[in-house]
């Protein structure tokens, strides 16, 4: 229980500086351009570092590569979830221009609609997690190398 409170708790704070980039991008009016979401899997990345670092400081011993990797997949869990939520929150209630400005911005959109758009950020929300969880266990995993 202590190790999933840990990844939720690592999933809150990640979640909670995913939304801080995004509402600053947003009075920077770069909010629309996609290209400043690849920084958020470097927020993901870290929060996942940081979530399987301090897991493998309080119990190194019981600390194995699957434990490691769960709590990397329930920290971006977490954040992908909270961020997605939010994301169709101001998408839909806060700012209703976001949306064409964003598929304008994208140069087409291929008629995509807010339920889609919102599939995507959780599509792509999951699959860095699933990526940076994978990459920071390299890190972290054990070695059995003797030489």
């Amino acid at each position: 229980m202590k190790k999933i409170s840990l990844s939720i708790r690592f999933g809150l704070v990640t979640s909670a500086v995913l939304i801080a980039y995004f509402l600053i991008l947003a009075l920077l009016d770069k909010n629309t351009n996609p290209v400043f979401s690849f920084f958020n899997a470097v927020i993901t990345a870290f929060g996942i570092y940081e979530a399987i670092r301090l897991s493998k400081l309080e119990s190194p011993d019981a600390f194995s590569y699957g434990e490691g990797f769960k709590i990397g997949l329930i920290t971006g869990f977490v954040a992908t979830i909270l961020f997605t939520a939010f994301f169709l929150f101001y998408a839909t209630e806060f700012n209703s221009g976001f949306l064409p400005e964003l598929l304008k911005e994208m140069h087409g959109g291929l008629g995509a609609d807010v339920g889609m758009i919102t599939f995507v950020v959780a599509i792509m929300g999951l699959a860095t997690t699933l990526v940076s969880t994978l990459a920071v266990m390299q890190l972290f995993k054990n070695s059995k190398k003797l030489a």
